[in-house]
């Protein structure tokens, strides 16, 4: 089992860039694939960006290719996601989510077991 903890949201201006972070429990972390998804205000969770349990395979969502960037430390039990360029749709509640998977990517919300409680991040225009 592994909790997860986010931070690193806040307001920034577009253009402007944030990272998040996300801080997991447990001695397994390296078992887990993670991922990132987001909730903007009156619209569904949507899925962001996913990264494998050894961090070398990742893949994003269309609207965040090219300007957001997922990684992990699996020694500090640590994902994260590199937000750059950012548009004022990009505001929304980010959170992070784990599954265990040996190979591979997760990019639906069935797919995950465990989340975190999710960071806000405001981009104004």
């Amino acid at each position: 089992q592994v909790q997860l903890v986010e931070s690193g949201g806040g307001l920034v201006q577009a253009g402007g860039s944030l990272r998040l972070s996300c801080a997991a429990s447990g001695r397994t972390f390296s078992n887990y694939a993670m991922g990132w998804f987001r909730q903007a205000p009156g619209k569904e969770r949507e899925f962001a960006a996913t990264i494998s349990r050894g961090g070398a395979i990742t893949d994003y969502a269309n609207s965040v290719k090219g300007r957001f960037t997922i990684s992990r430390d699996n020694a500090k039990n640590a994902v994260y996601l590199q937000m750059n360029s950012l548009k004022p749709e990009d505001t929304a509640v980010y959170y992070c989510a784990a599954v265990v998977r040996p190979y591979g990517l997760g990019y639906r919300e069935n797919e995950y077991n465990y989340w975190g409680q999710g960071t806000q991040v405001t981009v104004s225009s």
